[in-house]
């Protein structure tokens, strides 16, 4: 029985941390590239996944409120992240580039 307890506290541990991974990158993307990628608000991502968060951190993994908040954390670490990721670099400084590159791409004047 001690194996299987340290088995789920390991496992809790680690919902944890990915749930807090998926919120703090939530929390440093900018607000109008989840309209970009159309997908729903910044605000929206921000509360679902702040409440995984004090949920997995408050409920034993084995209750279904976790799993609830789990199932929000790979929603968007597999749809919304990629998709914010892939538009102009993720919000990481891009290295080269233009001085004339806005934040979907180069401005090329309406030329």
């Amino acid at each position: 029985m001690q194996g299987f307890a340290g088995f789920m506290w390991l496992l809790s541990v680690a919902l944890i941390l990915f749930s807090g991974f998926a919120l703090i990158d939530a929390a440093v993307r900018r607000d109008d590239a989840y309209r970009a990628v159309d997908k729903q608000s910044k605000a929206f991502w921000l509360i679902v996944l702040g409440l995984a968060f004090v949920v997995n951190l408050i409920f034993n993994i084995l209750s279904f409120l976790p799993i609830i908040g789990l199932i929000a954390t790979i929603v968007y670490m597999v749809d919304v992240r990629p998709a914010l990721r892939g538009l102009s670099g993720g919000g990481r400084p891009r290295r080269g580039g233009s001085s004339s590159d806005g934040p979907y791409g180069p401005y090329n004047g309406g030329r």
